[in-house]
């Protein structure tokens, strides 16, 4: 028998999911409604709508005059990918990773670029590595934010300003939402689909003049896909970052990330948005402190996410049990909320720790997440009533 009352209370929005993300509050199919279909990408109206969708992004983000923004296919993949694959091999490169998506970067540049100096630089899941033992005299490739394991950087602090390398920082579940110095970023990449909530295929890359430089001095070893090409003759290709882009995009989705940034920009921009995504985490934060039978993976309070928040039981009769077992526990929470409505797609990224992830960027409301938490005591009550009638 639980000891924590059915809920009654649901959340008005149960979409938790770490991407794709919540859409934003209020929005409907007709926020599309000036998407020029069936129209080119490349007519006067498809170049405007695009290079508006870069303007907003500088504008909200406050990315440096100086450094150009792209859209460019294949979402954040794609751009950490293009990025790659132009500017690795210049010099050594150390690789940085705590997560699933930093160990895939590590396999890319070892398995396809096959690299011959590479450093990697590992933490596992919950924890940063050792940011001190980075030579920025490399290249250094690292994300800001891990999706899969809720730990990031707090500040960076630990990138030097006059680093001889390039900082290429994968960026996806922390822009829009955590405060990213530019001014240490030579690459900064990110997707529509995490905390504005926008639709998936479609990536941002930012490069600072350093990238830039990089890009027209340097030719890799290995042939460029058509699309991952910026330059031509030795030269950056300047219509990319005026909405040029390399393929076709959606301009669906392209209407739907500027009605985001549109959002963002009347919510109160960048710091605005900062200041919602640590409000929505800290309900969860306040709920774990005050429940012992689940805690942060990143076990570092400073290093903690304020979008992909994950969570683990550390309940003793749950941790006496097999790995498998475990899994299952924490899959059957999920699936208990998501029957009942109250959250869908909690569940712990497949190649992370069992346990829970709750995204709790700006498009969340906090009235939701606190409706949640009571959710989650009554389906890990659920979930133990069954172990000891299992037993």
């Amino acid at each position: 028998m639980t000891t924590t009352a059915r809920p009654a209370a649901l959340p008005a929005n149960p979409r938790f999911s770490s991407g794709p993300c919540a859409k934003r509050p209020g929005w409907a199919p007709e926020a599309l409604s000036d998407a020029p279909l069936g129209r080119s990408h490349r007519a006067k109206i498809g170049k405007a709508k695009l290079k508006l969708a870069i303007d907003l992004t500088r504008e909200v983000l406050a990315v440096p005059a100086d450094y150009r923004i792209a859209i460019v296919p294949a979402s954040d993949t794609g751009a950490v990918e293009m990025a790659m694959w132009s500017l690795l091999g210049a010099r050594g490169v150390d690789m940085l990773a705590w997560e699933s998506f930093g160990s895939g970067w590590v396999s890319d540049v070892t398995k396809e670029l096959k690299l011959a100096d590479v450093r990697t630089i590992k933490a596992p899941y919950g924890k940063l590595p050792d940011l001190s033992t980075v030579d920025f005299d490399r290249d250094v490739v690292f994300t800001w934010n891990g999706t899969t394991s809720g730990v990031r950087v707090p500040n960076a602090d630990f990138i030097p300003a006059d680093r001889k390398g390039l900082t290429i920082c994968d960026a996806t579940s922390a822009a829009f939402a955590q405060d990213l110095d530019f001014a240490k970023l030579d690459v900064v990449t990110f997707s529509w689909q995490k905390v504005l909530g926008g639709e998936g295929a479609h990536g941002m890359l930012i490069l600072s003049p350093r990238a830039v430089e990089r890009l027209e001095t340097y030719t890799p070893a290995w042939p460029l896909p058509k699309i991952f090409r910026m330059t031509k003759g030795g030269k950056i290709i300047e219509g990319l970052f005026e909405g040029e882009t390399i393929n076709t995009p959606s301009m669906l989705c392209v209407e739907d990330y500027i009605d985001a940034l549109q959002w963002a920009k009347a919510l109160g921009g960048r710091d605005a948005l900062l200041a919602k995504a640590d409000a929505n985490a800290k309900v969860i934060h306040d709920f774990v402190a005050a429940n012992a039978w689940i805690a942060n993976l990143a076990e570092v309070e400073n290093t903690r996410s304020n979008t992909s928040v994950c969570l683990k039981i550390v309940d003793p009769e749950v941790l006496a049990l097999d790995a498998d077992a475990q899994a299952a526990f924490a899959k059957a929470i999920a699936s208990t909320l998501e029957k009942e409505g109250v959250a869908f797609d909690i569940g712990a990224y497949r190649d992370a720790p069992a346990g829970l992830r709750i995204w709790t960027g700006a498009t969340v409301e906090k009235a939701d997440l606190e409706a949640l938490m009571p959710w989650l005591s009554y389906a890990f009550e659920l979930g133990k009533a069954g172990l000891k009638k299992a037993a």
